[in-house]
């Protein structure tokens, strides 16, 4: 395991992407914002809230742990909702919430932050919990991880 597994919390990894936007665009790399496309960015915006409040429900609803450091805490694999079409809908709402303020601080970079977001959140923050369930739940885990993309 990795020193910076589980370790940095989604949402201050998504704090940090977020800076980085802010700061490509304040050091001079924006570009102009095209009016036709502001109404997308309250539409990822929505779309990242009933994600994230959708999933945050579900797991209150099963009652087992939603907290992001201790997966080995899991009581009940939820597979259902919108779990049956990503196994990570809060870190894909934290994704548009992240594609939502690069288009309201639009900047050359903001893609590339983006795709940093994916490419940590999936080697120290998802990786790590599927070890987890898979120890917790077996094959059930498994089967599930192959009918059920990681992200979308």
């Amino acid at each position: 395991m990795s020193r910076l597994e589980l370790k940095c919390p989604p949402p201050l990894v998504a704090a940090v992407c977020a800076l980085l936007i802010w700061l490509s665009r304040w050091i001079g790399l924006g570009l102009p914002l095209n009016s036709d496309l502001a109404w997308l960015k309250y539409g990822l915006v929505c779309a990242a809230l009933l994600l994230g409040f959708g999933a945050l429900y579900q797991f209150h609803r099963r009652r087992t742990t939603f907290h992001p450091h201790t997966p080995e805490k899991t009581r009940v694999l939820v597979d259902s909702g919108l779990f049956r079409y990503s196994r990570n809908p809060m870190y894909l709402g934290i994704l548009l919430l992240l594609a939502a303020y690069g288009l309201h601080e639009p900047s050359w970079l903001a893609p590339f932050w983006l795709v940093g977001f994916v490419l940590y959140m999936n080697r120290f923050q998802i990786h790590p919990e599927e070890r987890a369930l898979k120890s917790l739940f077996g094959p059930e885990y498994t089967r599930y991880m192959e009918r059920t993309r990681r992200w979308i």
